[in-house]
């Protein structure tokens, strides 16, 4: 097959690894792969190295006639068969360059929730009238996906896991030291984000029923946290000394592999959270809001324990339960990268990912 894709750019190299290793694959089963994306994104080097064809954008607006017009040539000029679009920049102008040719428009769904008939914008991007079918990273998500798509391909919307493999972790944890923590205390792990849906207030509302735990160390990752309502929640959790706040990193699941769990807080609108794949295959066990993508991949007392959505009491009381019972712990850990073996697994994402698209191809 000849297949182009305008792949998700990314913040950082481990953020794009999943999605990007699945193209590398695809080109090493023989498939003709050609990338268009910017310079600036995170796996460039990477699909130059492996021979990926690699097409700068013109643009990286999100409805951009030059785009749109160099996506359409390109599929005239090298006959392609699959256009792959997975970011909302991408998606738009690759529907529309499809228009006039026989590729095959597929696009990815990472969450659950933000499409509505009744939003006209919906139709330039994921409810395109050209768009073939929708890659979905969840069964949550293919759920919301064909209950909004129209009739004629709610068929060809699929669940396709974003999978990971074990040995993209074999580099050592990260030394705690550095960020301020070391490996005497109990370390909890949390990508925070200032948005409501990703329940950073939660976790915060959560460590001050556990600031009697003196040697438990709350490593905050995330950027734009220095801000309200952050500043007063931390400073009012009796823990203000043992939250520790890194920033933005990108060595995120070595982070996770030098702490004792990681610790999910998300309202709403997770697909398949990164975090916690990157999490399980550092032998990190989880803790999360039993939302979307993250109920397929967590089971409670075999990897990690699910807790209501928004119950901060329930979070804390996990945490407590993992501190005390540090074989509780262990076990979970042991069991941790059991998923990524089977369910998760990126060899299983390339085959499926082969399978959709000679499948669409077989489709009128």
């Amino acid at each position: 097959m000849k297949i182009l894709i305008i792949p998700n750019r990314g913040r950082s190299y481990n953020a794009v690894r999943p999605e990007a290793e699945c193209y590398i694959g695809l080109a090493k089963l023989g498939h003709e792969i050609t990338i268009m994306t910017c310079d600036t994104n995170a796996y460039i080097e990477k699909y130059k190295q492996e021979n990926l064809n690699v097409i700068e954008l013109k643009s990286l607006k999100k409805h951009s006639w030059e785009v749109i017009k160099q996506v359409n040539q390109y599929i005239k000029q090298h006959d392609i068969d699959i256009v792959y679009a997975t970011e909302s920049q991408g998606i738009p102008n690759a529907a529309f360059g499809c228009v006039g040719t026989k590729a095959k428009m597929i696009a990815y769904r990472g969450t659950s929730g933000g499409m509505y008939k009744t939003d006209p914008s919906n139709y330039l991007c994921m409810l395109h009238p050209r768009i073939n079918g929708v890659i979905c990273v969840s069964s949550a998500v293919t759920v919301n996906v064909k209950d909004k798509v129209r009739k004629a391909i709610k068929t060809n919307v699929q669940t396709i896991y974003k999978g990971h493999d074990l040995s993209w972790y074999k580099e050592p944890s990260v030394d705690l030291a550095s960020l301020g923590s070391d490996n005497t205390y109990f370390n909890i792990l949390c990508v925070g984000s200032p948005r409501t849906h990703k329940g950073t207030h939660i976790l915060l509302e959560a460590a001050k029923e556990l600031s009697d735990i003196t040697d438990l160390r709350i490593i905050l990752v995330g950027d734009k946290l220095q801000q309200e309502p952050f500043i007063t929640q931390i400073r009012d959790s009796g823990m203000s000394e043992r939250i520790i706040q890194p920033g933005f990193r990108n060595d995120v699941p070595a982070i996770a592999k030098g702490c004792e769990l990681l610790i999910l807080p998300s309202l709403s609108k997770e697909g398949l959270t990164r975090t916690v794949l990157e999490a399980l295959s550092n032998g990190t066990p989880v803790v999360a809001s039993a939302n979307d993508g993250v109920v397929e991949t967590i089971t409670n007392g075999f990897n990690g324990y699910l807790v209501p959505i928004g119950d901060a009491s329930a979070i804390a009381e996990k945490i407590r339960m993992l501190y005390q019972d540090r074989q509780l712990l262990t076990k979970l850990a042991d069991n941790a990268t059991e998923i990524i073996k089977t369910k998760m697994s990126h060899d299983k994402t390339i085959e499926k990912m082969e399978a959709y698209f000679i499948e669409m191809l077989a489709k009128n």
